[in-house]
């Protein structure tokens, strides 16, 4: 006879893996606005610049601004934010979002 699982013990689990993940991403957020020098700007400045990237369907911004984020990491800012992050199982020199993380 097979012993029967236990769904509410396996969803707990689940629950408590997606609260960490979470917890990692805003943590790992607050690391690249911080490397990034955002953190300077007020916060006001720094939702509404997001929100207008986000909205935004200009193909070319969208473009230059991954190009601009792409050289920030390539030129070890994003080394030294990956690397903070390695204690949380990320791979040095690898850019946020690019793991399993997220």
């Amino acid at each position: 006879m097979r012993k029967p699982r236990d769904i509410d013990a396996e969803l707990e689990a689940l629950a408590a893996k997606a609260k960490h993940l979470k917890s990692q991403k805003i943590k790992q957020l607050g690391e690249l606005v911080i490397a990034t020098g955002a953190d300077e700007l007020d916060p006001e400045v720094l939702a509404g610049a997001l929100l207008t990237a986000k909205a935004s369907k200009d193909a070319k911004s969208k473009e230059a601004w991954k190009s601009e984020g792409e050289a920030f990491f390539r030129k070890g800012a994003g080394r030294k934010l990956a690397s903070a992050a390695a204690g949380d199982g990320e791979v040095a020199g690898q850019e946020p979002g690019a793991g399993a993380t997220g």
